[in-house]
């Protein structure tokens, strides 16, 4: 049976691997998650799941609480918990599981995580995830204005952007769009929201005198330092590095 608690994520980043399967899911607030190269947001209706052995980093979002769950490799005899963790991905939650996730934060709450009703509510969550997997039917490929999205983020760069913030821009059901976006873009739409945010942070740090404190205000980030740490692994520069005009290595 899995392990299950609940936890705060720290807003500074953490990069580790372990042998054990993990699901994250969101019953508070909000944190990144990147996955052997795949990122995307943990919240309410999101959840992210990193196979055993899988390098992967995250960082809270201020104020959360997270449901964990890790699952001993070895323990897998179902095909369905087998395929749910062949690979990293980001799932939307339909909303049949948000009222046990709700369930499962306040018994947690009550009782634990080192007890049989921790136990069992975490065996519950893992095959409601699968068989939400399992149900899936992806709908035909459809065209996504590109444009249109950024536009969006530029114009919202400040504040939090769902999944579903963006699906509404295109008219595409936010269970859909993440596979639409990467079979379009060949990309996370978080990674999308990322990039957009990292340019944006460095064009008014080499072309105002905006404090960086503000700069990664504007730009989105929670944080001076959760900016630096966007430009660095995306720019390779830090912000004082980008503002002195320091040219990025190739």
């Amino acid at each position: 049976m899995p392990t299950t608690r609940i936890l705060d994520l720290p807003s500074q980043s953490a990069t580790h691997a372990h042998p054990e399967h993990q699901l994250v899911l969101g019953l508070n607030g909000c944190a990144d998650f990147e996955v052997d190269g795949t990122g995307g947001a943990v919240s309410r209706l999101h959840a992210c799941i990193v196979p055993g052995d899988a390098a992967h980093a995250f960082s809270g979002r201020g104020e959360n609480r997270m449901l964990i769950l890790d699952v001993a490799m070895q323990e897998f005899t179902d095909a369905g918990l087998k395929r749910l963790f062949d690979r990293p991905r980001f799932l939307t939650l339909d909303s049949r599981l948000l009222g046990l996730l709700d369930f499962a934060g306040v018994e947690l709450g009550r009782h634990g995580s080192d007890t049989p009703v921790a136990w069992h509510l975490g065996n519950t969550v893992l095959h409601a995830i699968s068989q939400q997997l399992s149900s899936y039917v992806p709908s035909p490929r459809a065209a996504l204005d590109i444009e249109v999205l950024r536009r969006y983020v530029m114009q919202h760069l400040d504040k939090p952007i769902s999944v579903r913030d963006l699906a509404r821009q295109v008219h595409v059901s936010p269970s859909h769009f993440h596979a639409l976006f990467r079979q379009a873009t060949g990309h996370t739409p978080h990674h999308f929201v990322q990039i957009c945010r990292v340019r944006q942070a460095a064009d008014w740090l080499r072309e105002t005198r905006l404090p960086i404190a503000e700069v990664a205000s504007r730009s989105g980030f929670c944080s001076q330092s959760a900016l630096t740490h966007a430009t660095r692994r995306h720019l390779g520069l830090t912000p004082g590095a980008i503002r002195q005009g320091v040219a990025a290595a190739s």
